[in-house]
C-alpha cells in the first residue's frame, strides 16, 4: 500500500535480514488504542500494520520490540514482574518455587523478565502460531513448553496436559480487554492455578470502570466480592505512550487465588 498522505516521523532499526524502516503517524493523528498502526518499508513499498494484528507484527523480526518497547516505551513487563517479585519477597516465597502459566505469552518478553527474578518453570500459551514461532526465534529456551490453543474451546486432552503442571502462578501482561483474551479464556486459565497460587496481571484502567463493556470490570469485582481472588497489591502506572505520544495508563494487580471462578 502507499504511504499515508500525512508524513509520519520515521525510525530505523538494524535487523538480521537487513535494514528495517518504520514510521508512525504524526502525534496530532489520534487513534484508539486498538486501532493504532505503524508503516514498515517492505522492499519498495510501505506496508501498514495494526499493533493488534499480532500475526503480522510478530512475523517481522524485531518489529514488535522496536515499536512497542523502544519507541513507545512500554513498561508493563518490567513493572508487573517487579510487583510480583516484591510480593513474593514480602511473603517469604522463593521465585524458584513458581510454576508459571504465562497467558498471552507473545514472543516471551514477560517470561524473560520472570527468569531474571529466578523463575525456572514457565509454560506459555497464545492463540496464534506466529507468537510461538516468535518466542522460539527471539527467546529460545525461556519456556518449558508453549501451547497454541484457544482457551475458550480447550480440548480435554490439552486441559489435562496443562493441569498436570499444577501451576501456582498465572501471569497475563498487557493482553486483556480488547477481545484478544476474552473473559472466558481468562477464567479457564485462572482455574488451572492451584489454590493460594499467585496471579499477576494488568489491564487498561478503562476496562475497570463502571461503563466497561469488555466484561472484565464485572468479573474482577465479582471475584473480589466472592473471595475468589485476594488482591495483595494494586498500582496504576503508565503502560506506554500512544502513537499520539500521550500516556496510556494501566492498573497492575498482584493477587492470591483462593478458589476457582464458578
Amino acid at each position: 500500500m502507499t504511504m499515508p498522505t500525512v508524513q509520519p516521523r520515521q525510525y530505523s532499526a538494524p535487523l538480521s535480514n537487513g535494514r528495517l524502516e518504520i514510521a508512525l503517524p504524526e502525534p496530532d493523528h489520534s487513534l484508539e488504542q486498538d486501532a493504532e498502526w505503524c508503516v514498515v518499508r517492505d522492499g519498495d513499498r510501505w506496508r501498514r500494520i495494526r499493533f493488534h494484528d499480532y500475526e503480522s507484527l510478530f512475523s517481522i523480526p524485531g518489529l514488535y520490540e522496536k515499536i512497542i518497547y523502544d519507541v513507545l516505551k512500554c513498561r508493563s513487563p518490567r513493572i508487573i514482574v517487579g510487583m510480583l517479585r516484591d510480593a513474593l519477597r514480602d511473603a517469604g516465597t522463593s521465585a524458584k518455587s513458581l510454576r508459571v502459566f504465562d497467558l498471552g505469552a507473545g514472543n516471551g518478553i514477560v517470561a524473560q523478565r520472570l527468569t531474571e527474578i529466578g523463575v525456572e518453570t514457565i509454560v506459555g500459551v497464545d492463540i496464534i502460531e506466529e507468537a510461538a514461532r516468535a518466542a522460539d526465534r527471539d527467546r529460545s529456551g525461556v519456556y518449558e513448553n508453549y501451547h497454541v490453543c484457544d482457551l475458550t474451546a480447550l480440548p480435554e486432552g490439552e486441559k489435562r496436559e496443562l493441569a498436570a503442571y499444577k501451576f501456582n502462578c498465572l501471569t497475563c501482561v498487557a493482553a486483556l480487554g480488547f477481545g484478544d483474551i476474552p473473559t472466558e479464556a481468562f477464567r479457564t486459565a485462572y482455574n488451572l492455578i492451584e489454590p493460594d497460587g499467585w496471579v499477576a496481571f494488568n489491564i487498561k484502567e478503562d476496562f475497570l470502570a463502571n461503563e466497561d463493556t469488555s466484561g472484565f470490570a464485572g468479573l474482577i469485582r465479582s471475584m473480589k466480592a466472592a473471595g475468589t481472588m485476594q488482591v495483595v497489591h494494586k498500582e496504576r502506572f503508565q503502560h506506554r505512550m500512544g502513537t499520539d505520544r500521550q500516556p496510556i495508563h494501566y492498573v497492575g494487580i498482584i493477587a492470591r487465588k483462593r478458589r476457582d471462578i464458578a
